[in-house]
């Protein structure tokens, strides 16, 4: 894979439609199973291509993962919003569509976010996973992540465990 063909950058109004189809796909890929079909169902719906457009325009940055053909993947990331963890940034968000995972690129796209929110003076950054999704946990453990919290919540009347990881 040529290095020429992938870029990061901010996202555009534009890129609502892709951005609207990587949320769908990752989430159907990551949560099938963990998060109840009929509220995994109502989640998705909500992120249509007219959030993610209102969205771009917010003050959180936003960022797309471009292959050349449109957005392939996104984080959003700012100051973090848990006050009760020891963060000052934090990764909101961070997709891939499946068939770019597992390659690098989510990777690439975290390495990149990570220097923003650096460059931002946020050097400690929190991101919170489901403990089911076994993938994401492995991705940010392997990407040197440290479990710092653990609260559990319903979603769609399932009992599930969330797990905030701190990177230094």
């Amino acid at each position: 894979m040529s290095d020429l063909l992938v870029s990061i950058r901010h996202a555009k109004s534009d890129d609502a439609d892709a951005l609207s189809k990587v949320f769908e796909e990752a989430w159907r890929e990551a949560y099938l199973g963990i998060i109840p079909g009929l509220t995994l169902d109502k989640m998705i719906s909500r992120r249509s291509r007219r959030w993610w457009r209102s969205t771009v325009s917010r003050g959180r940055p936003l960022v797309v993962l471009d292959m050349g053909q449109g957005a392939v993947g996104y984080a959003s990331y700012g100051r973090c919003r848990d006050r009760s963890l020891p963060a000052n940034g934090e990764i909101d968000e961070l997709y891939l569509l499946p068939e770019y995972q597992g390659i690098g690129l989510g990777r690439r796209l975290f390495k990149a976010v990570r220097n923003d929110l650096r460059h931002r003076e946020l050097e400690r950054i929190a991101i919170w996973a489901l403990e089911e999704n076994e993938r994401a946990c492995a991705f940010y453990e392997g990407m040197g992540g440290q479990r710092i919290a653990r609260v559990d919540e319903r979603i769609g009347g399932a009992p599930l465990s969330k797990v905030a990881y701190l990177f230094r």
